[in-house]
C-alpha cells in the first residue's frame, strides 16, 4: 500500500497527509487514486448554503451596488477563529454533510455545470454571478476555478469571500477568474493570527496585495473587544492599506462583533467605538463603512 505522505500546497499549514488523511481544514484529503496519491478537494461541490443576497450583505460597497449575487457555501476552514459567525459549517468535515467520496454525487451536490445554470436562471432576479462565501472557498479552490471560468463564459461575475490565508499558488490560478473579493484582514498583531486565529499575517498581506493588482477589492476588519479593538491597530491597518498601490482607494468595512460560537464571554462592540474607529480609518482611507451598526 502507498504510504507515501504528501504536502498539501493550499496554504501555510502545509499538512503532512499520509493516505486517507485529512488536513486541519476538514476539506482537503490524500487520495490514492494512482501510484503517487494526490491531495484533493473533499469538498467539491458539496453546497450547504445557498442564498440569492444583496452584494452588500458580502460585505461589497462599491461593486455593483443595488445588484443581488448567489450566495454559496460548503464546509471547512484552515483558520479557527473563535468568534466564526458561520461555526455550523466552517468547522465541521465530511462526515457531518455525509460525503462519502469526492466528486459523488449526492442530493448536497451541485456541479460547475449546474451551479452557473442556477446562476444563469436568477439573472432576471438582478444576479450577477456567485459569491463563494459562508466557509473559506479556497480550500476548495477547484471549485471555485472550474465554476467562475463558467460563469465568464456566460458574462458573469465571480466573487470571494474569504480570509485570504492561502499560499501564492492558489492566489496565481484563481485570481485571473476572479471579479472581487472581500478579504478578512482580522488583526495587524501576527501573534493573533498566529495564537488565536490559526494563520498567517503575512501570507495574508501577501494575497491582499495580489488581489489588488488583478480585481476589485474590499476588506474587513470584526472589531473584537480586547483583541484588536484599539485606534493603533486600526491606524496601522489603514496606513498599511493605503500603502498599497491606490490603496486609499480600498474600501475598508469595521464590522462590530456579537458573541459567537467559543466567545460568548465577551459583550458585543460598542456601537460608539465602531465609530470612532470608522473614523481613525477615515484619516487615511477615502471609503471606510461601519458594519452591523445601527
Amino acid at each position: 500500500m502507498n504510504d507515501i505522505r504528501l504536502k498539501c500546497p493550499v496554504c501555510p499549514h502545509a499538512c503532512e497527509l499520509a493516505p486517507g488523511d485529512v488536513g486541519r481544514c476538514r476539506a482537503r484529503i490524500h487520495m490514492i487514486r494512482d501510484a503517487k496519491g494526490r491531495i484533493a478537494s473533499l469538498n467539491y461541490g458539496v453546497i450547504t448554503s445557498l442564498a440569492l443576497d444583496p452584494v452588500e450583505k458580502k460585505p461589497l460597497a462599491r461593486f455593483y451596488p443595488g445588484s443581488y449575487i448567489l450566495s454559496v457555501g460548503s464546509f471547512g476552514c484552515n483558520l479557527a477563529c473563535p468568534f466564526c459567525q458561520n461555526h455550523d459549517i466552517s468547522m465541521k468535515g465530511a462526515d457531518d454533510f455525509a460525503v462519502a467520496e469526492p466528486f459523488t454525487e449526492a442530493d448536497n451536490h451541485l456541479t460547475p455545470d449546474e451551479l452557473t445554470r442556477l446562476a444563469v436562471n436568477t439573472v432576471n432576479r438582478g444576479n450577477i454571478g456567485v459569491a463563494f462565501t459562508y466557509n473559506e472557498p479556497l480550500i476548495g479552490y477547484e471549485y471555485v476555478l472550474d465554476t467562475a471560468k463558467l460563469l465568464r463564459n456566460e458574462g458573469l461575475k465571480t466573487v470571494l469571500v474569504t480570509n485570504g490565508c492561502v499560499n501564492e499558488g492558489v492566489a496565481r490560478k484563481v485570481l485571473p477568474f476572479t471579479d472581487a473579493l472581500n478579504i478578512d484582514l482580522k488583526s495587524f498583531d501576527p501573534d493573533i493570527y498566529s495564537r488565536t486565529l490559526g494563520g498567517d499575517l503575512e501570507t495574508v498581506k501577501r494575497f491582499i496585495s495580489m488581489a489588488n493588482e488583478q480585481c476589485h477589492v474590499e476588506l474587513t476588519t470584526l472589531i473584537v473587544p480586547g483583541m484588536n479593538d484599539t485606534k493603533d491597530e486600526i491606524k496601522r491597518i489603514a496606513c498599511w492599506i493605503a500603502s498599497l498601490p491606490d490603496g486609499d482607494e480600498i474600501p475598508l468595512h469595521i464590522t462590530r462583533f456579537f458573541p459567537r460560537y467559543r466567545m460568548t464571554d465577551r459583550e458585543p462592540t460598542d456601537v460608539k467605538l465602531i465609530y470612532e474607529l470608522t473614523d481613525t480609518a477615515s484619516e487615511y482611507l477615502k471609503y471606510v463603512y461601519p458594519g452591523n451598526v445601527p
